[in-house]
């Protein structure tokens, strides 16, 4: 089923698949983090990346509630959006020889995926709300939080010495 696809009719048809896109997103993520922490070899950055892959199964848990909640199976829809940001990801930090340039390629690569979840999120969010959903929306709500903080540790790390080693 593509994004406009001829099977969503309604906004609840588009409230599933976008819950099912971001469920394939979230799965793609654990599976992807493991490779990142490798990678990284600055300790914070390391560290928040395992903190975040027990997030991300948190998020995948948290999912599921609300597959059940709103009575739908939870199966998962192929997100070429997320296939595309961890392919990057894969790309670019399988090119930089130089580790602190890779700790700060990795860290922009995380912050691409903390974005576009923050957006499904967000949208989930609003979409669960107007749908009369607000157990959903509390819900998601707690992911979309932990994403944003995600994003916030991410930043901070990265402007206070990730990108300054990486020019130096």
């Amino acid at each position: 089923m593509g994004f406009f696809s001829k099977d969503i009719k309604t906004m609840d048809d588009l409230f599933v698949h976008t819950l099912r896109d971001v469920y394939y997103a979230e799965n793609r993520i654990l599976k992807a983090l493991p490779s990142m922490i490798e990678k990284a070899t600055d300790p914070q950055l390391k560290a928040g990346f395992e903190n975040h892959l027990k997030e991300t199964e948190g998020h995948v848990k948290r999912l599921l509630e609300v597959f059940q909640l709103h009575g739908v199976e939870a199966k998962p829809v192929t997100c070429p959006a997320i296939d595309g940001i961890i392919k990057e990801a894969e790309e670019v930090s399988g090119e930089v020889a130089d580790k602190e340039v890779l700790d700060a390629a990795l860290a922009a690569a995380a912050q691409a995926v903390e974005h576009y979840e923050i957006t499904r999120y967000g949208t989930l969010i609003a979409w669960a709300n107007q749908l009369g959903r607000s157990d959903c929306a509390r819900v998601l709500q707690r992911t979309l939080e932990e994403e944003k903080k995600a994003d916030a540790l991410l930043s901070k790390v990265a402007m206070s010495k990730l990108n300054m080693r990486a020019a130096s």
